[in-house]
């Protein structure tokens, strides 16, 4: 019963603010959906601008994951050794390189959109509007980085409900910012008309720098005593040196190389989709929004497992990461079992939700039964995750990604490979591809959730205890 009362005391928390992460994706391509797109461009278009827009900083963020996930981890292990001293160190360590890496990403944002449009494939229109909301949300990269240190710093803590807080903060400006700049608001004697597209992307800063600000806040009023009380100016210098910051880079260039895989499929997903047409390309978006559902009430007990395998690593107690790894992953097949019910039955009423354009929610419904199976593997993937995270087990994280990627690429290339073989072209031959790019997606989870079952014995019960 212990056990499952950490659990919950940790997953909870992170699952009630990671449903709002979810809702405001949608949020922003329902706001995108609704638009009165006049006689230029279609709702369909609008829709793909967000989608372009969000994935180009899904790939300058993921490049810096390691912020959050090496953070925590580590500091679960100073948790659970009881050293309040390197607590302090590690999260001034992660916050200042967040600071540097966000000036850098302002420093080469231009040539950065330049080099993702010559790989990137869409047509004009979307170009021009994921451009547009690029150069507005660029700017929200200071508070974005630092709010991936916080949080893992929060995590590591065995602290759910601060990051929590701060999310939902994030979320709750992020979705009422963008609806009242995009569509405007209509208060009586006060009137609004918006600002259009660019208010999606408005609305985003705005959130990401209030999120920063209630982080702020909550380390000031509750760690600020307690953890950081007798951390000098020479201790926040030492944090950025010796063995320690060379331990964080090593690290972190495993988990590096981990998040470029991510983005490999990401961007693979997206661009493959987008090669088909607008259409398709809005259909892809929103059945990836709705996949990554599941991921976030998952994400819960994954995040349980990272603190809970750190804490009892760092006190060197095998049996009770034993029993927590086995716990984790009870609750989070259950959610799995749950998602595909909801996939099964509730698939139209989530896709009207996201648009009113009845085509895309008509496109979307065809390929909902790769819904139904994505959970279990899912799950299974992001519970280890978790795990090896908090054994600070980065090679194996990263072997496991260069593998899952190979998959998901091999799947997709050798499933276009058969398709022209049997003939099939025109608009039959684009809707068949996006069923073998969903089928790609499928077969990495598989392979992530297999690679690292493997090597569970090996890497965490017996390695981390070496």
């Amino acid at each position: 019963m212990g056990v499952n009362r950490n659990i919950l005391n940790l997953a909870v928390p992170s699952i009630l603010a990671n449903i709002t992460v979810p809702l405001v994706g949608m949020a922003d391509i329902a706001v995108a959906g609704h638009l009165d797109a006049g006689n230029a461009v279609s709702s369909a278009t609008l829709i793909g601008g967000v989608a372009i827009g969000t994935m180009l900083f899904d790939l300058l963020y993921w490049n810096f994951g390691f912020l959050r996930v090496g953070t925590g981890g580590l500091t679960a292990q100073a948790f659970g050794r009881g050293d309040r001293k390197d607590s302090a160190s590690i999260l001034t360590r992660a916050a200042g390189i967040a600071v540097a890496c966000s000036l850098l990403l302002l420093a080469v944002q231009w040539i950065f959109l330049k080099a993702a449009f010559a790989v990137v494939d869409c047509t004009p229109e979307v170009e021009k509007l994921a451009s547009d909301y690029f150069f507005i949300r660029i700017w929200a990269s200071p508070a974005t980085l630092t709010l991936m240190s916080f949080k893992g710093w929060f995590i590591g803590m065995q602290d759910s409900i601060s990051p929590m807080v701060t999310d939902l903060v994030v979320n709750i400006v992020n979705v009422a910012a963008s609806v009242v700049l995009a569509l405007g608001l209509d208060m009586g004697d006060f009137h609004y008309d918006g600002i259009g597209f660019p208010g999606i992307a408005a609305g985003t800063v705005i959130a990401q720098y209030s999120g920063l600000l209630c982080a702020a806040v909550i380390l000031a009023v509750k760690y600020w005593k307690k953890v950081f009380g007798g951390f000098t100016f020479n201790d926040i210098v030492m944090s950025f040196k010796g063995a320690e910051m060379k331990r964080f880079f090593v690290m972190n260039t495993d988990l590096f190389v981990r998040s470029l895989c991510f983005i490999g499929i990401y961007i693979g997903f997206t661009t493959f989709s987008a090669h088909y047409g607008d259409l398709l390309l809005a259909s892809s978006a929103i059945l990836m929004k709705i996949m990554m559902l599941f991921s976030y009430f998952t994400d819960g007990f994954a995040y349980a497992g990272e603190a809970l395998a750190g804490r009892y690593i760092g006190a060197g107690d095998r049996h009770m990461l034993g029993k927590s790894v086995k716990a984790v992953f009870v609750w989070s097949m259950s959610i799995g079992v749950a998602f595909m019910f909801i996939y099964a039955f509730g698939g139209r009423p989530m896709m009207q939700v996201m648009t009113s354009d009845y085509e895309v929610v008509d496109m979307s419904l065809k390929y909902m039964p790769w819904m139904v199976l994505m959970p279990l593997a899912g799950c299974a993937a992001f519970a280890w995750d978790g795990i090896f995270i908090g054994a600070t087990a980065s090679r194996p994280i990263r072997d496991n990604m260069i593998l899952a990627a190979a998959g998901f690429f091999l799947t997709y290339f050798a499933g276009l490979l058969v398709l022209r073989v049997s003939g099939i072209g025109g608009e039959a031959a684009s809707v068949i591809a996006v069923h073998i790019l969903l089928a790609a997606y499928l077969v990495h989870l598989l392979i992530r959730t297999a690679y690292l079952s493997i090597r569970y014995r090996k890497d965490i019960l017996d390695g981390a205890f070496k």
